[in-house]
């Protein structure tokens, strides 16, 4: 036996050991998500459950910096509206005690204060407007304040998310919440560029249907916004409907699926 042999051999080993695992390291390193800043809105008021689920949601994500600005009382379906002027502001928490900034005023103006009146030292990745309590689809969902945040957002350059849940017997939040996770991971690149490269402005409407009991969300479908009555907003949603292909966030909604729809940025 060849001790000299097998004890150079094991050195070596030892070496590429050694020289390998910080390269492995690096590869592990290389592969974690770059912080992201979201600031968070929304139009049911600052101690909904809605923004709180959302809250509490993107939390658990540690290279999230989360940052809560929303109106101090419910200013559903106000749209785009502001208010002229410095804007009242008071510190607030949401329903699970996270330490937040509550607006008096519509939820554009959440943006505003955040963004145009020093709010926040630094403009954020990305503006997630929601959980709203109830569905934003075909013709209301110019005049809902939870899209009018988000717009504000785009308008102003960050990219936008403005995300309802639908009405049902219970509200299910944790629903929508779910595919506000599936959605950054989809995005998470584009929202953090590489250096010298230029972020696109994108203002998605996300609606996830609140199913009855024993049955769930289809799946999520990227759909235009409807422009006809051919679907009503008052059909029940139907989640063990085995329609394919819909051709309309009303449509989609409707039949079980989570619709996506991308709006035009201002």
């Amino acid at each position: 036996m060849n001790f000299r042999r097998i004890a150079v051999s094991a050195i070596v080993l030892i070496a590429i050991a050694g020289v390998s695992a910080p390269f492995a390291n690096a590869s592990l390193a290389a592969k974690k998500p770059a912080p992201l800043s979201v600031l968070v809105t929304n139009d049911d008021g600052i101690g909904s459950p809605g923004i709180d689920t959302l809250v509490e949601t993107l939390r658990k994500d540690k290279t999230l910096k989360v940052t809560v600005i929303a109106p101090a009382t419910n200013q559903s379906g106000t749209g785009g509206k502001v208010t002229g002027g410095t804007l009242v502001t008071a510190p607030a928490t949401t329903a699970s005690g996270y330490v937040a900034t509550a607006v008096t005023g519509f939820p554009a103006d959440s943006i505003v204060y955040a963004l145009d009146q020093g709010g926040i030292a630094k403009k954020p990745n990305l503006v997630i407007s929601g959980i709203n309590q109830g569905q934003n689809l075909g013709s209301i969902t110019a005049l809902s304040g939870t899209v009018g945040a988000a717009t504000a957002a785009a308008a102003r350059g960050v990219p936008a998310l403005a995300v309802s849940q639908g009405l049902g017997t219970t509200v299910d939040y944790p629903a929508s919440a779910k595919q506000v996770v599936r959605w950054l991971k989809v995005h998470r690149k584009a929202l953090t560029p590489a250096k010298g490269k230029t972020v696109k402005v994108v203002l998605d409407n996300l609606n996830v249907p609140s199913c009855p009991a024993g049955t769930l969300v289809r799946g999520l479908q990227a759909v235009p916004v409807a422009t006809d009555a051919t679907d009503s907003l008052l059909n029940p949603t139907d989640c063990a409907s085995t329609l394919m292909n819909p051709v309309s966030d009303i449509q989609a909604f409707n039949n079980g699926y989570a619709s996506l729809s991308n709006l035009p940025v201002p």
